[in-house]
């Protein structure tokens, strides 16, 4: 049975595939899945309650029907045995997405990522590959229990050999997916729960893949660059129209990949702006925006009007729901450092 099931991950979805009023992130990863599988039958879908219930967020709902037990699959509660079968499938030739219900149940596949999947390619010279996708709904903003909204994309990203990506919109989510599922190497695939059905976009059933490695402009200024990714994007775009109304204009770059992170998009915004300031929902110490601001100081240093800043969640565990909201950024929060980093000359 799927584990400490929320409201947020049980509601029916208001909208089809062809509406008018475009799709929400989940169902543009449905529509991804059921585009891959279609095309690919190597592709198989498994984890825990994927098949007869369509994934505890309705991620994979209809899968089964469509094409069969075969390939899409319940497992046992069981996170290193998903991690090992896709690790054991993809190097046999097929290209297997599995899912993890919650990030923070991603602990026990460490050792799979870690010692197995980054590792075949370099451990064959090149004979084997591991083109298998782990997907993972992850961050706070739903209120869930504990071990449920944990955000640690740093500790993922230090693993060589993998890529870990993030969508930021349906649209992106679409596209980012079909790339990770036709890439012939490991990526884990972070779905920000927060913004599953926060808003929606026309996202076209073409079958276009967006480019892995490349960070994406979502707004330009030339005052601050804004740096996110997953649902503090949509922060920063919050943040951007404060500060607008205060004749300062910004950059927000979403970064979508962290591995391989886009450097050249980066301290192209930088060169331009002048100033950089970080966003990241996880914990402070030893997070990704620290790897993005040594980055910007390493290779950006002679562009810079200011310090880079860095606003994130706290260094503790992300609390229950009532002070949930007092834990990740928000738009203010984010606002008020663009104004510090304009306070310098």
């Amino acid at each position: 049975m799927a584990r400490n099931r929320t409201a947020a991950a049980s509601g029916p979805d208001a909208a089809h595939a062809d509406g008018p009023a475009g799709l929400t992130l989940v169902e543009a990863v449905r529509l991804a899945l059921h585009r891959a599988m279609a095309e690919d039958e190597r592709v198989l879908v498994f984890g825990e309650d994927v098949g007869a219930d369509g994934g505890v967020f309705r991620a994979t709902d209809g899968l089964l029907a469509q094409f069969g037990a075969e390939r899409v699959r319940d497992t046992p509660l069981s996170e290193a045995l998903i991690a090992g079968m896709a690790v054991g499938a993809a190097a046999a030739g097929w290209r297997p997405v599995a899912e993890i219900q919650f990030s923070g149940f991603l602990y026990p596949c460490i050792d799979q990522l870690a010692n197995h999947a980054g590792r075949l390619r370099n451990r064959t010279r090149g004979r084997l590959a591991c083109p298998m996708v782990l997907r993972a709904p992850y961050g706070g903003g739903v209120h869930a229990p504990e071990h449920h909204s944990e955000s640690i994309e740093a500790m993922l990203a230090h693993i060589p050999g993998i890529r870990v990506v993030i969508p930021a919109s349906p649209a992106r989510a679409y596209g980012l997916l079909l790339a990770a599922i036709r890439d012939p190497d490991p990526v884990v695939f972070l779905e920000p729960k927060r913004i599953y059905r926060a808003f929606r976009e026309q996202v076209a059933d073409d079958g276009a893949a967006l480019p892995l490695d490349r960070a994406f402009l979502e707004r330009q200024g030339g005052d601050a660059t804004l740096v996110a990714w997953g649902a503090m994007v949509r922060e920063c775009l919050g943040a951007a129209e404060i500060l607008a109304k205060e004749g300062i204009a910004c950059d927000v770059l979403d970064l979508a990949s962290l591995t391989v992170l886009d450097t050249d998009s980066l301290l192209a915004s930088v060169e331009k702006t002048g100033r950089c300031v970080v966003v990241q929902e996880a914990v402070r110490h030893c997070g990704f925006a620290s790897e993005v601001a040594a980055c910007v100081a390493e290779r950006g240093l002679l562009s810079l009007r200011a310090p880079v800043l860095r606003v994130t969640g706290y260094d503790t565990v992300m609390p229950l729901p009532r002070l949930e909201r007092a834990f990740m950024p928000e738009a203010g929060r984010i606002a008020a450092a663009v104004r510090e980093a304009m306070s310098y000359a």
